[in-house]
């Protein structure tokens, strides 16, 4: 039973049988999620989620990322996991279609902080173990993406990982597990209409988790066979018999760990819009003058079925900020417009900027129509200028892939512009120890002492 072979990986993987690779990258993904959730604390829907989910209960256990506010592990998991996901800024593993650590991390950031004695190392194993449940759930499909996994599968990687942290028995998790599965939840519905409630059902899980393993620790039963039984969550979410879980139970096995094959998000959109970002940044380089807008006449980007079914989106002369994250022809015509797409052009009078909606009618995304139902990749992006000459790109792996990693400095300059959009201001210096503090992670006694440096007015940390 998948359950039983979840939990036994969860709570059996030790701090050494992770290889290096995956140690750093546990590393990265960390800070990276914690910058893009700080920026999301000034993001679209934000003060309106906190000032409904802080009136649900008064306990203040854990805060919220970017603002000095204390609100319950649960709600700080719900609105923490909003933020991280808000932008479309988190990572994601692009052959399960997941962002496992927008539910993972902010679960188990708020019970480390309201708990206690958490180690850096536990952390990182945490992660790893969360990121193979999520991930391993997703690489198992083999059909299109018709429920929304990072909210569905996201929330089963946060119970592995909180539950490892609070030490709960096999028995215990295994009915976490089945816990999660009563609340599971996440509509593809919002990204059709680019509503934030698509982010939202991100934090659902998060606090979902937290209550699911609340409840397992407390003796409450759940039910077990949930991930391959009859109404299980492979056969309803994935499909009746696609799935394949050899290279689920390979990970499982300590073999790999998928935390090492997480894409950075380089820019602040869709993932399945990265390909097109870079190909039209290249191709405007190749441009030997001056390159305007209307020196183009069209731009065509070529993706798979999946990217065109996420970003082919017409554009719209007014979007709300989650419909233009996930639209092609804006994110194409801000890029043209200004070398790049930034968290700026999500926010206030950009989004109605004249300029940039008639030149995002001359860019358009098209399918390959390839059989695979979950590849980005590969992409190509055609130019086609008004004097006639076309120019082509091509990729097979996005930037920021696995095999094609970011740098240090390109993964802490985003961390830095993240910063930046802070709901209220964190200072610089708190930014550089956070940034020493995750290098150094497996050294950390208590996981309290980074936690403490994502709010303002506390005093500087110090290593426990």
């Amino acid at each position: 039973m998948l359950a039983d072979e979840f939990a036994t990986h969860a709570l059996e993987t030790k701090f050494e049988d992770l290889p290096k690779d995956a140690v750093d990258q546990a590393k990265v993904f960390i800070l990276d999620t914690i910058g893009v959730g700080i920026a999301g604390s000034s993001a679209f829907g934000a003060d309106a989620l906190i000032a409904a989910a802080t009136g649900w209960d008064a306990e203040g256990q854990a805060h919220l990322w970017g603002r000095d506010k204390k609100v319950s592990v649960g709600v700080a998991a719900l609105v923490n996991a909003y933020q991280v996901h808000c932008q479309e800024y988190d990572c994601v593993h692009e052959g399960a279609v997941l962002h496992p650590f927008a539910t993972l991390l902010p679960a188990v950031l708020a019970y480390a902080e309201s708990h206690g004695g958490v180690s850096g190392r536990e952390l990182l194993v945490a992660c790893a173990v969360g990121v193979n449940v999520s991930a391993g759930l997703g690489i198992a499909s083999r059909s299109a993406m018709s429920f929304f996994r990072p909210a569905t599968a996201g929330g089963f990687g946060a119970v592995a990982a909180l539950g490892r942290l609070m030490k709960l028995s096999h028995e215990q998790l295994v009915n976490a597990f089945g816990l999660q599965y009563t609340q599971t939840s996440g509509t593809l519905q919002p990204h059709v209409e680019g509503s934030a409630a698509l982010p939202l059902q991100v934090g659902w899980n998060s606090r979902a988790a937290v209550q699911a393993c609340d409840l397992a620790k407390a003796g409450f039963p759940g039910p077990r066979d949930v991930f391959e039984g009859t109404y299980g969550y492979l056969r309803l979410f994935e499909g009746p018999d696609l799935w394949d879980l050899a290279a689920t139970r390979t990970a499982l096995r300590g073999e790999k760990f998928l935390i090492s094959e997480l894409s950075h998000k380089p820019y602040p959109a869709g993932r399945a819009t990265h390909g097109g970002v870079e190909g039209i940044q290249a191709l405007i380089q190749k441009v030997n003058r001056s390159l305007a807008a209307a020196d183009i006449r069209s731009v065509t980007i070529t993706g798979s079925p999946v990217s065109y079914r996420l970003c082919s989106r017409p554009d719209k002369a007014d979007p709300s900020p989650n419909y233009a994250r996930l639209c092609m022809s804006y994110i194409g015509a801000k890029v043209i417009l200004n070398g790049t797409i930034d968290l700026a052009h999500y926010r206030g009078d950009e989004l109605k900027d004249l300029e940039t909606h008639d030149l995002a009618k001359r860019i358009k995304m098209v399918s390959d129509d390839q059989s695979d139902p979950n590849s980005l990749v590969p992409v190509s992006v055609e130019m086609e200028l008004n004097d006639g000459s076309v120019r082509h790109w091509k990729c097979e792996q996005m930037l920021a892939s696995p095999t094609r990693r970011l740098t240090r400095e390109q993964h802490l300059t985003k961390f830095r512009r993240c910063w930046e959009f802070s709901a209220q201001d964190l200072g610089t210096s708190r930014r550089d120890e956070l940034i020493g503090m995750v290098d150094t992670l497996e050294n950390v006694g208590d996981v309290r002492s980074v936690v403490t440096l994502l709010w303002p007015g506390r005093a500087k940390s110090s290593r426990l």
